[in-house]
């Protein structure tokens, strides 16, 4: 079987799990034109004479999300680059993605660039982008997409849910930016509000809500960003770890974070979870420093939980 090859085939949605679920009811309500996009994926485990990888199945496409192709890794994994061919995210839009990993079976999903939330479009909802993954036992998820730009006037909602059983793992990161700061943006959007979930078993170990306030004064105090502009979180989960080696992997990442933190520039911080997982969080003047220092992070905590070096996902250009 090529390693590198895409499968189609039908697959029944409830094995996506929310593959079919309404991508925005307030959008039809307004009885206008948008994208409602939607990417559903299986990845699986197979062997071929010997040799273990990943597949993914394609479940269902629309526009403007797209996966072109998956491409094999040097530990069997697939890598899958998400594509938005709009170019950005639009007000109105309506996307769901939905990334199903199976048992064995190991999948890093990136972008192709940065998430970039246009200005919005009156009279039209709210931009929404929903991702769901789910990871069986023994499956490994590497979710790291690059920085979310809001421009000037964007209005945008994002929920991002894992669900992770027995073992599964996770290594998911994200940062969050001001805007365009070279054309002079910083905090113009309108609306900005981000969900993240993640559960083990069905309990959830992970849930934040952030809605960000208007305007740059607002987020310049001390109880929010201060000095800084933009921000980064990295989850590290795996179901049946025991809270000893949770706490070993969170000192050993504060001492990198000490190591890493340059007050004037970025500041790093590592928080355990009440159970199956460590928060990374980073503060920056530039989100450059974050996407620089985040691998470090994720490489330490791959060795820690799988004994494996991360590979730096491949990106196309």
């Amino acid at each position: 079987m090529d390693a590198e090859h895409v499968l189609s085939v039908a697959v029944p949605a409830p094995l996506c799990p929310t593959a079919d679920a309404p991508v925005n009811d307030a959008f039809a309500a307004a009885g206008v034109a948008g994208a409602q996009g939607n990417l559903a994926l299986i990845c699986r485990a197979v062997e071929h004479e010997g040799v273990h990888r990943t597949v993914v199945d394609t479940v269902a496409q629309a526009p403007p999300l797209r996966m072109i192709r998956a491409f094999a890794q040097a530990d069997g994994g697939a890598l899958i680059h998400l594509h938005n061919v709009s170019g950005g995210v639009l007000g109105g839009d309506a996307l769901h993605v939905s990334v199903a990993v199976g048992t064995g079976a190991r999948t890093q999903v990136t972008t192709t660039g940065a998430t970039r939330i246009y200005r919005h479009r009156p009279g039209l909802p709210d931009a929404v982008q929903r991702t769901a993954f789910t990871v069986d036992t023994g499956g490994l998820l590497e979710y790291l997409p690059d920085p979310l730009i809001p421009y000037a006037g964007a209005r945008y909602r994002q929920t991002t849910r894992c669900d992770l059983a027995g073992d599964g793992g996770l290594f998911a990161w994200d940062v969050i930016t001001p805007g365009r700061e070279a054309g002079g943006e910083r905090f113009a959007y309108a609306a900005l509000a981000l969900e993240s979930i993640v559960a083990v078993d069905g309990v959830p170990v992970f849930w934040e809500k952030v809605a960000l306030p208007l305007g740059p004064e607002k987020l310049a105090t001390p109880a929010a960003l201060g000095d800084y502009r933009s921000f980064a979180t990295l989850l590290m989960c795996r179901g049946g770890q025991s809270p000893a080696a949770w706490l070993a992997l969170e000192k050993t990442l504060s001492t990198l974070a000490e190591e890493l933190t340059t007050v004037r520039h970025v500041v790093w911080g590592a928080s355990m979870l009440a159970a199956d997982g460590v928060v990374v969080r980073g503060l920056a003047r530039d989100a450059r420093h974050l996407s620089t220092c985040l691998p470090a992070f994720w490489r330490v905590g791959k060795r820690a939980l799988y004994g494996l070096d991360a590979i730096l996902p491949r990106k196309l250009y």
